[in-house]
């Protein structure tokens, strides 16, 4: 029952959201997501420590500038999920323009398929859609929701531009398949990861336990990592989903040091595109909850 009653709020609240005229519709959300700030305090202390951890040099005005962004960035890229139905290869232009695609091409050109090195900046729901609308569709990482009605929800909105999901338990079977016939894997590399399915590398400074899927998939299949990610252009008033050039792989021949640079690698590329557009990042994740052994935890108000 329980199940079916969080389904009808959120699916009232995205179909309201999607037939309201867009400029009302993301500030609405924009405020529900500075509402919920206030009502959901451990959020909003998560977000806090964050930014402290991240920029310690800021001051506070700064850093409660970058929680207002961010608010209105998650409230946006909320508004512009809603909106996924309404786009299509004619209008898309209007809303997200590609800027160095010229990079994605060429890992695309490799054939060997490319990885979407991405985190969750700006409007990254919107950026997958958004490329397949272009012509490039994906199979991206997912977790699936433990709604069950909902996550098949929110992977049909997904899908509608041509992307598929790619589930843990089929995971690597999946992203070989994918890559050998030279497609492309979407993949958030930013949250916190169990210590068991990655390693601690340095992320604003501080251990932060991060994937190592990425550097495995990449090492073994050469497939091009290409960063990309769809952030909010005030001057252009529109979305710019920017490709960066494919990053050559570290190749030791210590296959476990290997993984661990690259994995590092990519962390860092992850943060300095965050360094670049801060307020469009999602503070609100413990990204670093998981400790190296013999560390005491940094989040203890959760």
């Amino acid at each position: 029952m329980i199940e079916w009653l969080q389904f009808a709020a959120a699916w009232a609240f995205v179909k309201t959201l999607g037939v309201l005229p867009r400029p009302f519709a993301r500030s609405l959300a924009a405020g529900i997501t500075r509402l919920l700030l206030v009502f959901l305090p451990k959020l909003r202390k998560t977000a806090e420590f964050n930014l402290r951890l991240a920029f310690p040099e800021w001051s506070d005005a700064q850093r409660k500038k970058a929680l207002r962004g961010m608010a209105r960035s998650l409230g946006w890229m909320a508004a512009e999920f809603a909106r996924l139905p309404k786009y299509n290869r004619k209008n898309i232009e209007n809303v997200v323009v590609l800027d160095g695609h010229e990079n994605f091409l060429e890992g695309k050109s490799r054939g060997k398929g490319v990885i979407y090195l991405t985190g969750h900046i700006g409007a990254w729901e919107l950026s997958s859609y958004a490329h397949a609308l272009y012509g490039f569709p994906l199979h991206y990482m997912a977790r699936p929701l433990d709604n069950a009605p909902l996550d098949k929800l929110v992977n049909q909105y997904r899908g509608r531009s041509g992307n598929r999901p790619i589930y843990k338990n089929e995971a690597a079977r999946m992203m070989l398949k994918v890559l050998r016939e030279d497609g492309t894997l979407g993949i958030l590399a930013d949250q916190n990861t169990m210590p068991g399915e990655g390693t601690f590398v340095d992320f604003f400074g501080k251990q932060a336990c991060t994937t190592t899927g990425i550097a495995r998939v990449a090492l073994h299949t050469d497939a091009a990592v290409v960063p990309g990610y769809a952030y909010w252009d005030a001057n252009l008033c529109k979305y710019r989903l920017r490709f960066d050039p494919p990053l050559e792989l570290i190749r030791t021949g210590d296959a476990e040091r290997d993984i661990r640079e690259n994995t590092q690698r990519f962390a860092k590329v992850i943060e300095e595109i965050i360094r670049k557009y801060p307020e469009q990042w999602v503070w609100i994740h413990a990204r670093w909850k998981n400790r190296p052994e013999g560390e005491p935890p940094l989040y203890e108000f959760l």
